[in-house]
């Protein structure tokens, strides 16, 4: 009998033990599957999504993010996680100074995650000075690309039945007929011809690596010069960026940047046209194990290997 109670025992606890799991079950139900094509507040228009950056489209409140109607489209940049407004500027090779304008930052150092900014000259904007061609962004992110040229529509050619009429008017008029086409932007051909030439005169101690070394590390010693690879513009000088130190970035064309890493020094300050050979810095060690100067040029936003554009030695 004893046998018999114990085993009565054991099979109340297991069909509990089912019932339990069964009605914990039914109460969880199947895993929630997002649709993100489906969202309530997807952007307008469908636009594409920037690799890296979640679709986010309200802060924590419920309250659109700022200029979430943007997202997707050329000349615009979705901050990502761990961007700072001076990261954003380098990487499209804008003075991030212009970009808090563009975007009216109160404070650059306050951007979140799925917010859209403004990455290249709003058209035509009250107090936004003339910028030539070689400023115009090729790839603001890896989704974003640059848009026609805006100047076309302001010297768009004349209809023919408005040119015959200027033609056959009393007094010409030279505003109309003498005005020149705005000059293009540079071509991709002239874009490469760039004139490279050593940024440093030591040794080279590391080469290109596309995983592990962006450029290449040229060795020296504290305060040796440090060279424009080019004629460009500074559009960075500090020491925001982890792992590089006091760091130099050249603009000097619609296509290549070029990054100066590790000085002791920096003799050019943002915004500053600089001539190729100009000395903008001197050699140092700032953020590195060693003197030395870690040189990347940056073809579209991507690193190449400098290598292959420098002159022999």
């Amino acid at each position: 009998m004893q046998g018999i109670g114990n085993r009565g025992w054991l099979a109340g606890v297991t069909l509990l033990a089912a019932l339990l799991i069964a009605g914990c079950a039914a109460k969880r139900g199947p895993v929630p599957v997002e649709d993100r094509g489906t969202m309530a507040n997807a952007p307008v228009s469908a636009a594409p999504a920037v690799p890296g950056v979640p679709p986010i489209t309200t802060d924590p409140s419920g309250k659109p993010l700022p200029g979430i109607e943007n997202y997707g489209k050329p000349g615009y940049y979705a901050v990502r996680p761990g961007d700072t407004i001076r990261r954003i500027g380098t990487e499209t090779g804008q003075n991030w100074r212009d970009i808090a304008r563009w975007n009216n930052l109160d404070n650059p150092d306050l951007i979140e995650v799925g917010q859209v900014l403004r990455v290249i000259p709003p058209v035509g904007a009250a107090g936004v000075p003339a910028m030539p061609p070689s400023t115009d962004v090729k790839t603001a992110a890896p989704s974003m690309s640059t848009p026609p040229a805006a100047a076309a529509p302001a010297v768009a050619a004349p209809a023919p039945a408005a040119a015959a009429a200027a033609s056959a008017a009393a007094k010409p008029t030279p505003a109309i007929v003498t005005a020149s086409p705005a000059t293009p932007a540079a071509t991709a051909s002239g874009d490469e011809d760039v004139g490279w030439i050593w940024p440093a005169q030591g040794s080279l101690i590391a080469g290109f690596d596309e995983a592990k070394n962006k450029g290449l590390d040229i060795g020296g010693k504290a305060g040796d010069s440090v060279l424009a690879a080019a004629d460009g513009r500074v559009v960075y000088a500090g020491a925001g960026l982890r792992g590089y130190g006091n760091l130099i970035i050249l603009k000097h064309n619609n296509t290549y940047l070029t990054a100066y890493a590790h000085n002791r020094t920096l003799l050019v300050k943002e915004d500053q046209s600089v001539q190729k050979g100009q000395k903008i810095a001197e050699m140092g060690s700032s953020d590195a194990d060693r003197v030395k100067l870690h040189f990347e040029i940056r073809r579209q936003g991507k690193p190449v290997d400098p290598a292959r554009y420098l002159p022999a030695r």
